[in-house]
């Protein structure tokens, strides 16, 4: 029994450090994309961990700490069978591109160096060169992804026809990863923590105003609603909604003043209504569906 355990548990070793490898020895194989002023060096050396820093433009946040244990066991057994890739920056200096978890795990583990592919770039074909590996080769939340995206477009100039020209999407596919950073921070934050879908989130997307974003959002939470009763729930709220009321109320409000009432929204995680007069005075209307729901505000407000 203890022989067999100890060959299940090799088995599993193997397996962590074997993880995505086929996919990344084709990435090997045909090179990565192609990225303005990068050159490659031959072959692979081992650097020292302490002579690699973290790459800030790293798209994963977050780590899974039992996969990184496990990893971590693999590696004292079987040393590093894939290289991360790092680009030089200075003398015994390296800026990781590709591979963190295998630099967290070997860290765990007191490995003192680590086999890595050397490439020289400038430094915004580097950053390119960042994000475009780590969205091939890693499994990225939907949050993480648009996030990337978002990174490509706005850092390196890329179009969203570029975007998905160099990682092999439909276009449309981009656009619904760049839409989920327009919905409110609660909603982003449970999406990347897996708590709800990028199917839930599409469909919560299609309402225009952030208060019935949320509404949905909770709903969703807190019924457990499938991404179709989601989608019934939006369609159901769009044929309803009256033509001339919030509308013409909030399009009376100065910009600034409408930002407010989306934050404020956003905040409390319901509908606010935010009113004022030409004078100057006002009021703020805080919607609440239950006591449990009003006691989660006043907890929100401290009181």
């Amino acid at each position: 029994m203890a022989q067999a355990s100890k060959k299940q548990g090799l088995g599993k070793g193997i397996r962590a450090l074997l993880d995505n490898i086929d996919e990344d020895l084709q990435g090997v194989k045909e090179g990565v994309p192609a990225v303005s002023g990068q050159t490659n060096t031959a072959g692979t050396a081992r650097i020292p961990l302490d002579q690699i820093e973290v790459n800030p433009s790293q798209p994963r946040h977050d780590f899974d700490e039992q996969a990184l244990r496990e990893l971590s066991e693999s590696i004292k057994l079987h040393d590093i069978i894939q290289p991360i890739t790092v680009v030089k920056v200075g003398h015994n200096r390296y800026q990781l591109i590709s591979g963190e978890r295998r630099v967290r795990a070997s860290k765990m583990a007191g490995i003192a160096d680590i086999p890595a592919y050397v490439r020289t770039t400038d430094s915004q074909g580097m950053l390119e060169l960042a994000l475009l590996e780590n969205l091939q080769r890693e499994n990225l939340n939907a949050i993480e992804i648009a996030l990337s995206y978002r990174q490509l477009m706005d850092e390196c100039g890329l179009t969203q026809e570029q975007v998905s020209e160099r990682m092999k999407k439909e276009r449309s596919t981009v656009a619904n990863y760049l839409r989920l950073l327009k919905l409110p921070p609660d909603i982003q934050k449970a999406v990347r923590d897996s708590q709800l879908t990028m199917g839930h989130a599409r469909a919560i997307i299609g309402l225009e105003h952030i208060d019935q974003q949320l509404y949905v959002f909770r709903e969703t939470m807190e019924r457990g609603l499938s991404v179709r009763q989601v989608e019934q729930m939006v369609k159901d709220m769009s044929v309803e909604k009256p033509a001339a009321t919030p509308k013409t109320a909030a399009a009376k409000l100065p910009p600034a003043y409408k930002r407010i009432e989306d934050n404020m929204a956003s905040h409390f995680s319901t509908r606010v209504k935010l009113d004022r007069k030409k004078t100057g005075k006002g009021n703020i209307v805080i919607e609440f569906y239950s006591d449990e729901d009003l006691e989660r505000i006043m907890d929100k407000m401290s009181l």
